[in-house]
């Protein structure tokens, strides 16, 4: 029975899912997957300890590490001066070479659309080699955690956000511009997944459902947390 629920089960194509947002299932293999696990655990004990970013003084239900810089709602700063005041992490330039590599899989989806005119790709954004992330948000999601709609929209730099998906698999929703109802799109970001959006859609309204227990493959379960989902986001801040 469970098997009719399996990421298999759906259609797990890559996929435009709204004019400059890309889905590429299964991005990420095993080997990578488990590599980035590891890393995480570094992060983990690293200066700034995973924590949960107050807004409107509720704190959320996700926990967080940051890599080049530290977020707050409306703001970057280099040291997490609402946790320990400590300088985060830098960004690994290992990222930036695999957020390219996410871009140039994007790209290739959206030059194979046959409904799509040439050059699409570079309107909304997305040039591989001039794409220079310097901030990660490592959001960790236990089995109950959950992220309400909201805009990536505190980076003056308005380069693509690349997003890689970890252990278990998450009910996404991708929205619009406008408003954080209808017109939206609902999908399964497995282990392994990436998913990108710029151009017409960088500022889409976006959230995560639920997270499915017990769905990470071999290669994506994140034991020594127990269980749950990685999502790693790279922006580009345009800040000094």
């Amino acid at each position: 029975m469970d098997s009719l629920f399996a990421d298999e089960a759906f259609d797990r194509r890559p996929t435009i899912v709204a004019p400059g947002a890309v889905w590429v299932p299964g991005f990420l293999t095993a080997e990578a997957q488990q590599w980035i696990i590891a890393r995480y655990a570094d992060w983990q004990s690293g200066p700034v300890p995973p924590h949960a970013t107050t807004i409107a003084g509720h704190p959320m239900s996700v926990t967080t590490i940051g890599l080049g810089w530290h977020w707050q709602p409306g703001r970057y700063d280099r040291r997490a001066v609402d946790v320990n005041d400590k300088v985060v992490l830098p960004f690994p330039d290992w990222m930036t070479r695999l957020g390219r590599q996410v871009l140039e899989s994007a790209v290739a989806v959206v030059e194979d659309a046959q409904d799509l005119p040439q050059g699409t790709a570079a309107v909304w954004g997305f040039d591989p080699a001039d794409y220079h992330p310097d901030v990660a948000l490592v959001n960790y999601y236990d089995e109950h955690a959950k992220m309400g709609m909201h805009q990536d929209k505190d980076e003056f730099d308005p380069a693509p956000v690349v997003s890689l998906s970890l252990g278990d698999t998450c009910l996404f929703r991708f929205g619009n511009t406008e408003t954080r109802n209808r017109p939206f799109e609902d999908l399964r970001l497995a282990s392994g997944d990436a998913f990108v959006f710029g151009g017409p859609a960088r500022f889409a309204y976006h959230g995560v459902r639920s997270i499915q227990p017990g769905t990470a493959p071999d290669a994506g379960r994140l034991n020594h947390l127990g269980g749950g989902r990685i999502n790693i986001t790279m922006r580009t801040t345009g800040r000094d």
